[in-house]
């Protein structure tokens, strides 16, 4: 019996081929490659020692996730999210450190870049980048249980609602986001260090971007107005 009432429907969201689901490993590949050789370039002072440990532990960690899940990032093992947790788990640590010693150097007027405003500046970038990077990372692997969960569920427990998930029209049909959209929302929480097109409808979600802009400030405020001080 009709009742003159339209029962609402969830959208269908439409998986692509088995063997076109899922991201491919080489963006994040080259962000965690970028974050290897960032980390080298930083002075001694800011660094892990010996040298070589930090790029070798995140090669090796990317390494075996890439040979655990070849191909496309589509393998949901509790192993594979335990190392990729400790990866950008020891990214997050070792540039906090670096951060700290940093902030700690500029608060104590410390003579290492009396003389050296680029010095200075380019420690900070360097800094700030991998902090980006790092970020970006997180918001990836956590959003909706991480990338191999996505490719299978697309639309389970969002944390962050993006504009192509409003716009549906303008993207293809069981569009997700990719690590390139989350590095995107982790850069602009950084520069603008407020909420910009992408939202966070988790507390989790907020509370990382929060954390992330908090770090942001203080390193740019930071760096950048003790760097004027030494070029006056």
């Amino acid at each position: 019996m009709a009742t003159g009432r339209e029962q609402a429907t969830e959208p269908t969201i439409t998986l692509a081929p088995a063997a076109e689901r899922g991201e491919h490993w080489w963006p994040v590949a080259v962000a965690i490659l970028v974050v290897a050789g960032l980390h080298v370039a930083l002075p001694a002072r800011y660094r892990l020692h010996p040298a070589w440990l930090f790029p070798a532990v995140l090669l090796v960690l990317l390494a075996v996730l890439v040979a655990g899940d070849p191909g496309r990032i589509d393998r949901r093992q509790t192993w594979l999210r335990i190392t990729m947790g400790t990866l950008i788990a020891v990214m997050t640590l070792a540039n906090t450190a670096a951060a700290a010693r940093l902030v700690v150097d500029i608060l104590s007027n410390n003579k290492l870049f009396s003389n050296n405003a680029a010095g200075l500046l380019a420690a900070g970038g360097v800094i700030w980048v991998t902090n980006v990077i790092a970020f970006g990372l997180w918001y990836w692997d956590l959003d909706r249980g991480g990338a191999a969960a996505r490719a299978h569920h697309p639309d389970r427990n969002p944390a962050f609602v993006f504009p192509e998930m409003q716009h549906t029209e303008h993207v293809p049909a069981g569009w997700v986001p990719r690590f390139i959209d989350y590095l995107s929302l982790a850069f602009w929480t950084a520069t603008a260090v407020s909420p910009t097109d992408i939202s966070a409808i988790r507390p989790w979600a907020k509370l990382l971007m929060m954390l992330e802009s908090a770090g942001s400030i203080a390193i740019v405020v930071l760096v950048v107005s003790r760097a004027i001080n030494v070029l006056q």
